[in-house]
């Protein structure tokens, strides 16, 4: 059998606090919460309907320190540009705007960027190859 891709994990400082921005931002839901304390405790989330794949917050750990220069991140599709920048204000509102929307030839695509309770780079795009207006 070939490898899968079924989750990625991430240390985070305050459990509640990360599940509340990636309920709200990117909409995923908890479908599984398991362990105790730090390095133990995680929360499992993903999108609503979806069973193949999850996101996993754990408990504990250094703090991330992602400088400017470090592109990783995390990406998320919108459905339009317009939600791009809705959800670019939003950040910028909400003091979490990493970076600004802007174009980028193909595959990237239009995209934004918000930083997560812990320092993590989630881009928001439209326009890629990958979900919604590919």
């Amino acid at each position: 059998m070939k490898p899968v891709f079924t989750h990625c994990a991430l240390h985070v400082q305050d459990l509640e606090l990360s599940v509340a921005f990636y309920r709200d931002f990117c909409k995923l839901t908890v479908v599984d919460e398991h362990g105790e304390g730090p390095n133990d405790h995680a929360v499992w989330m993903t999108e609503e309907g979806r069973t193949d794949y999850v996101f996993v917050l754990l408990l504990g750990g250094p703090p991330h320190n992602q400088s400017r220069e470090d592109l990783s991140h995390f990406g998320f599709a919108l459905g339009s540009r317009a939600e791009v920048d809705a959800m670019a204000e939003r950040g910028r509102n909400e003091g979490c705007l990493a970076w600004e929307p802007k174009a980028f030839p193909y595959p990237v695509g239009y995209r934004c960027a918000l930083k997560d309770p812990d320092g993590y780079v989630i881009e928001f795009s439209y326009g890629q190859p990958l979900g919604p207006g590919a």
